[in-house]
């Protein structure tokens, strides 16, 4: 079952991460044009020398690499969003197979996108320092690692409070606890606000609004996908054959 459902949230994410590659195509990648830009001309600008012939032209990063990179990514999130939803299936009422996939969209692009995104957003070219990337990194992958892991907690904590205490009050009081850990650790970790140097705010801001909705457009397709899918598997083979009136002789 595992394998079946793990196969099944690949192949799911091929179709999603062709979705999220046409909107980033069409709605991130005029901004990172922008972006490097800005970068030339403030380069331009300073004296600095041009550097070599890049190893992969822009035009090439733009739309075959762009591609292998979105779609390799939706692929291995379609894995784990399978083993995710057989996780979950089953567990929590009244919502469906459809729904249960949409949910557990919904929780991951949360819990991976959303809230890491909040406290460390992506950056486009021209902004940032070489002297703090690293850490900037290492401090991005521990906000997703405690992200990623209060949800799990809360996903479990969920389970048990919704059968005490009812859907309602399990549901806010496992979000809140999820809420809770993911403040604190925003508030501990350090903010490493990036240099803008002069970069235009608008066009930030239409670049990290752009980030997040190509991975809001994967997640979302990869839950519409998958269970679609799940749900048409789960169909009794001659359901249709059997709804079907029988000719009168």
């Amino acid at each position: 079952m595992a394998r079946t459902l793990l196969v099944r949230g690949m192949l799911a994410g091929v179709v999603a991460g062709l979705v999220a590659l046409l909107f980033a195509y069409f709605f991130g990648e005029p901004q990172v044009a922008q972006a490097i830009a800005v970068e030339e001309a403030h380069a331009a600008s300073h004296g600095a020398a041009e550097g070599g012939a890049e190893p992969v032209s822009r035009a090439v990063q733009s739309t075959l690499g762009l591609g292998i990179a979105v779609v390799v990514l939706a692929i291995a999130i379609g894995g784990l969003f399978g083993i995710a939803f057989g996780f979950v299936n089953g567990r929590i009422g009244g919502v469906g197979v459809r729904g249960t996939a949409l949910g557990v969209a919904v929780v991951g692009w949360t819990a991976v996108i959303l809230v890491p995104f909040l406290k460390y957003p992506a950056n486009p070219p021209a902004v940032g320092s070489e002297e703090t990337v690293g850490q900037r990194t290492a401090m991005y992958f521990l906000m997703l690692v405690v992200s990623i892991a209060a949800a799990v907690g809360a996903v479990i904590a969920g389970r048990s409070l919704v059968r005490r205490l009812g859907a309602w009050n399990g549901i806010v009081l496992a979000v809140l606890g999820y809420a809770a850990v993911c403040f604190v650790a925003a508030y501990l970790l350090p903010d490493l606000a990036a240099d803008t140097h002069g970069f235009p705010a608008d066009l930030m801001w239409r670049f990290r609004v752009a980030s997040l909705g190509t991975q809001a457009t994967l997640w979302v397709s990869l839950g519409l996908v998958f269970g679609a899918l799940t749900e048409r598997a789960a169909r009794p083979r001659g359901a249709s054959r059997a709804s079907t009136p029988a000719p009168v002789a």
